[in-house]
């Protein structure tokens, strides 16, 4: 299948970050020696299946430049040590620290020292040549001392895709912090070695802190597994419902989308909400949260993106034509400051009424799980209705083997016109392709032709269910 993010992972060889070849410190903490041989590969293969929290925890600091005209972001920690690696090993670790340096301090040089800074919280997506990804978890802030000084960051990097589970570890990672780098050691030793929980479970962390003595620390992972990487609200609280359903229309049939805002955390969390409203199909193109400055010449890509990117850059990307650029600002005097014009007439109109009255019925005081839950099931039940009897014209031969999807079939049983005409142009799409290809190679069982209605019935893919068998894990179970 077609590799994913390939503009963008293709140009990460080639980035020039200074004195990234300089060894990396290891400040107050002194690591333990490492386990047996035996007990690191049994170590390696839980990381592998995705039990382990996190791969590493880098800390990263701006320094000044030789010239002293500057700041430039380095990796002053790394927790764990990755030594005994073979060269290619090193060579890819040395991408992932570059890239890891830009996403968290996207703006690059432009900093001053500063006396007060409010922590942020946000991430990233690292994409691998293979199609896979990891998560980057950042959280930045000023660190003690007094006078003006740079921010630093804190970034996690992991298999995993739970962005309300990694800001409370950062929480208190930043509580330990404002006593001593030391401190954070033995919190992020305890981590690594519990098991990450189940959807719904918990698990307890303890945790010793000089003068508060021994904590227990309770980590939860939410019930609903594949929105634990979303936030709704966020999306909401920025968009009007009439504004996401454009976003959606767009999205839907894979077009160039960037996303303008001041705060690093608006923009990850709204990129990360757009994509999960496409579940269960998967977004296949290049999806970049927060576009460092160095890369801004991403927006020049032809093929489909979502690309986040700090307002101060805007002039940077206006000047391209065919975008759907999405203001997310406070201040902002026109939400679409570009598009292509005919977002609203995207989507069949009476299941675009469908969707807002489906979310009408949210309370602005519901928790952000019972949030999640409406806004999937809105969006789901649109899929539904226009390709969930996707299944019943996938027909296999007597022999066995793959099976074939018959599209004229397909979208000519649909007897709504302008439903029909959607379909069309939705089931031309890399998305829809992709999906129908996996579905294909499936074989065929009792639930193949079973309308999605059941998946709604379960809150959104939970279950058993006829759909993408990898939409879960790459959406962060």
């Amino acid at each position: 299948l077609p590799k994913r993010n390939r503009f963008f992972r293709w140009n990460l060889p080639s980035l020039h970050t200074p004195n990234m070849s300089k060894e990396v410190k290891d400040p107050e903490p002194t690591e333990p020696p490492g386990p047996a041989a035996a007990d690191s590969a049994s170590r390696q293969h839980r990381y592998a299946s995705g039990q382990y929290f996190f791969e590493y925890l880098v800390v990263v600091s701006l320094k000044k430049t030789k010239d002293g005209s500057s700041y430039e972001p380095q990796i002053t920690y790394q927790f764990p040590k990755r030594d005994g690696m073979a060269r290619f090993q090193k060579e890819e670790e040395e991408k992932t620290l570059k890239a890891i340096t830009l996403f968290c301090f996207p703006e690059g040089i432009n900093w001053a020292p500063l006396t007060e800074y409010h922590s942020e919280t946000f991430s990233f997506v690292l994409t691998e040549i293979d199609g896979s990804r990891r998560n980057g978890y950042c959280r930045r802030l000023l660190p003690g001392g007094k006078g003006a000084r740079p921010p630093e960051a804190y970034c996690i990097i992991s298999s995993v895709a739970c962005f309300g589970l990694f800001s409370k570890i950062f929480d208190e990672v930043e509580k330990r912090r404002q006593i001593s780098m030391a401190m954070i050691y033995p919190f992020m030793q305890k981590l690594r070695e519990a098991p990450f929980p189940a959807p719904g479970n918990t698990v307890e962390i303890k945790s010793f802190i000089p003068e508060s003595g021994t904590e227990i620390i309770s980590l939860t992972r939410p019930l609903d597994s594949w929105l634990e990487h979303v936030n709704f609200n966020t999306l909401f609280g920025c968009l009007t419902d009439n504004e996401v359903l454009l976003v959606f229309a767009a999205a839907v049939l894979e077009r160039r989308i960037v996303f303008i805002a001041d705060e690093l955390g608006t923009l990850s969390q709204v990129i990360h909400a757009v994509a999960a409203l496409l579940y269960p199909f998967l977004w296949q193109h290049t999806m970049i949260s927060i576009v460092p400055e160095i890369l801004i010449d991403v927006v020049m890509a032809p093929t489909p993106y979502l690309l986040g990117v700090q307002k101060r850059l805007l002039d940077l990307v206006t000047d391209q034509s065919d975008l759907l650029v999405v203001d997310l600002s406070e201040d902002k005097k026109d939400t679409f400051i570009a598009s292509v014009g005919d977002e609203s007439s995207i989507l069949p109109p009476k299941l675009q009424a469908e969707i807002l009255e489906a979310l009408s019925n949210r309370q602005k005081t519901s928790t952000v799980e019972e949030m999640n839950r409406v806004v999937s099931e809105a969006f789901l039940h649109f899929f539904v209705k226009t390709v969930g009897h996707y299944g019943s014209y996938v027909k296999y031969s007597r022999g066995g083997g793959q099976g074939v999807f018959e599209k004229r079939s397909f979208y000519k049983a649909i007897d709504s016109k302008t439903t029909r005409h959607f379909v069309k142009k939705f089931i031309q799409t890399q998305t829809f392709d992709l999906f129908i290809q996996e579905v294909e190679q499936q074989q065929p069982g009792p639930q193949q032709g079973e309308d999605w209605e059941q998946i709604k019935e379960v809150g959104g893919g939970q279950a058993a269910s006829p759909i993408h068998t990898n939409s879960n894990q790459v959406l962060g179970t």
